[in-house]
């Protein structure tokens, strides 16, 4: 991920005019044939703990269209940030490719880039660069880097990448597996890695004697073994939480920012940037529901409601996401994702640009930049179907487009993947950086079983269209709280579509997404009659039927009956 903000840092190293130097260069005359590519590696800036390096290729064979510079670092050297190249790093092992703008590299010509690293004990510079797998020259004469000391300390072995899926495995929360293995059937899925939520400051050291967040990244150091591990963290308190819903409402009011500061935020940064854990790779999904709320929940807005039209005159929704951003953001092995809603909330046209303008607005808030961003996650907790296969939004029926039926009602996207890559490229096009991933949570949107339509519904009008062939189920795409029918979807895996980081299970399967019934609790949770199967609704969704399950406990609470219709209806199939 390029960290725009560090380009400033080398920009005044070079005015500091430093200069250590590693040069790949082409030798003088005397008949020498000539080297392939030349490398300029010059440390410009340097100091206990880190340094800034300039990097000039210059190619001397055919011109190319797009490059790969490697090297390894002979320390314990770690990039942590780089501007106009894709750095990426695997123990020693460092593998720069160019960025969109600055792939054409003809015969004679130069291309540079700059990174940031860490590194403790000696800097010394790489001494051989390979571009597109032929070696470069290597002039032996440079110098080694400064910064005295004793040995080198630890290495990260993961070191950043650009998918931090990619090549892991993911943590197991062995709280949630217990609870999944209990159930009948439920040793088929309890393997499967699943979110841990800080859903309130209790939970970093630990509810009633459960496990905080210490002991979870114990446990994923214990489950790395020698390979990489992904540890998946929703980062989940902000200040008048969940303004439009009741169920997951939080502790804090809505003008408590200084304390979600203070007492939320830097916690888990100070656990998180321990060098112990170094060696994971920290996903953070931010603040689920916040910004979105924002766009649809405020104004003249019939769905607008007064929590959030307080929390956007006060601004600290987007404060909040920006410190949490620029302080989990300021560790090098912390990946943070930012929540996006999903289809069903902001795919409409007045909802969809303004959501990534807000995201923009929010991540360049309280010292955060879009290179704290490593991309964003749709569908946290939601229910919206992967891919529609039986109809897409092109498709009309006797002349009217099925963006005219009640189900999808003008909404441009009919399913997360269409609408997860979509919500990208508005992203990049607002100034976020073009190498950001997607995540999609499928713990909850496979929607299988025996009531899956195997086909199209019948063309006699779009309205019997995409009901009879409409994966997703519910009664209306606003429907969120313990939904009937739903199913497990696709299991967790890495780069399993273009611009899409993961599938996950960012919503442990199985934990209430909110009571059926007011319950009296200490954990700052109302009760919302969308989580009532009795609900007849409200605005946000078309005043329809809840379609929620009886009998359900607290958000977050097990809920063995839902657990079980997941695993039933799961989509693929158990």
């Amino acid at each position: 991920m390029s960290r725009t903000r560090t380009a400033i840092l080398a920009a005044l190293a070079l005015v500091a005019g430093t200069a250590q130097a590693a040069t790949a260069a082409v030798p003088g005359d005397g008949g020498v044939k000539a080297v392939p590519c030349t490398v300029d590696y010059k440390v410009q800036n340097q100091w206990d703990s880190g340094f800034t390096a300039a990097v000039t290729i210059t190619n001397n064979s055919a011109a190319k269209s797009s490059w790969s510079l490697k090297w390894s670092y002979a320390g314990n050297q770690k990039v942590t940030s780089y501007w106009n190249a894709k750095v990426s790093q695997s123990g020693a092992a460092v593998t720069a490719a160019n960025e969109t703008y600055n792939g054409t590299l003809a015969t004679g010509g130069s291309v540079s880039f700059g990174l940031n690293g860490s590194y403790s004990g000696t800097n010394a510079l790489p001494t051989a660069f390979t571009l597109d797998g032929v070696t470069c020259n290597v002039d032996d004469g440079g110098s080694g880097g400064g910064g005295g000391g004793g040995g080198g300390g630890g290495t990260d072995p993961s070191g950043r990448v650009d998918n931090p899926y990619t090549g892991a495995k993911v943590y197991v929360n062995p709280e949630w597996s217990a609870k999944a293995a209990a159930e009948p059937g439920g040793t088929r899925v309890s393997n499967q890695p699943t979110g841990v939520w800080l859903d309130r400051i209790a939970a970093i050291n630990g509810v009633n004697g459960g496990m905080g967040l210490r002991a979870h990244l114990d446990a994923a150091l214990a489950q790395k073994g020698s390979g990489e591990e992904v540890v998946q963290l929703v980062v989940y308190d902000l200040p008048g939480r969940d303004c439009a819903a009741l169920a997951s409402n939080g502790e804090l009011g809505p003008t408590d920012i200084d304390k979600y500061k203070t007492q939320f935020i830097d916690p888990i940064a100070a656990i998180l940037a321990d060098p112990k854990y170094a060696s994971l790779r920290i996903v953070t999904t931010i603040e689920i529901d916040s910004l979105p709320n924002l766009v649809t929940n405020t104004g003249s807005r019939a769905t607008a409601t007064p929590q959030c039209d307080t929390m956007l005159a006060n601004g600290n929704y987007v404060k909040g996401v920006g410190y949490a951003l620029a302080k989990l953001g300021a560790i090098p092995n912390v990946y943070n994702y930012i929540d996006a809603g999903h289809h069903g909330w902001l795919g409409w046209d007045d909802n969809f640009a303004p959501s990534a303008n807000l995201f923009k607005q929010a991540a360049t808030s309280e010292g955060a930049t879009v290179d704290d961003v490593q991309g964003f996650i749709t569908n946290t907790a939601n229910y919206s179907a992967l891919k529609e296969n039986n109809f897409t939004i092109n498709d009309s029926v006797n002349g009217t487009s099925v963006r005219q039926s009640k189900w999808v009602d003008w909404n441009r996207y009919v399913d997360e993947l269409s609408y997860a890559q979509a919500m990208r490229n508005q992203l990049v096009s607002v100034g976020f950086n073009s190498n950001i991933g997607m995540l999609i949570d499928t713990s909850r949107n496979g929607w299988g079983g025996s009531a899956r339509p195997a086909g199209p519904g019948p063309k006699t009008s779009v309205d019997t269209y995409v009901d009879g062939g409409r994966y997703d189920r519910r009664i209306h795409v606003g429907n969120w709280c313990n939904q009937s029918g739903a199913g497990l979807g696709e299991r967790p895996q890495a780069n399993p579509a273009a611009g899409i980081d993961a599938y996950v299970w960012m919503k442990p399967p199985g934990e209430s997404d909110g009571s059926s019934t007011a319950i009296a609790n200490d954990e700052g949770k109302g009760f919302d009659r969308m989580c009532d199967p009795t609900y007849t609704g409200n605005a946000r969704n078309g005043n329809s039927m809840s379609g929620a399950l009886p009998n359900a406990p607290l958000s977050g609470h097990w809920f063995s009956a839902q657990f079980q219709q997941l695993m039933q209806n799961a989509y693929p199939p158990l």
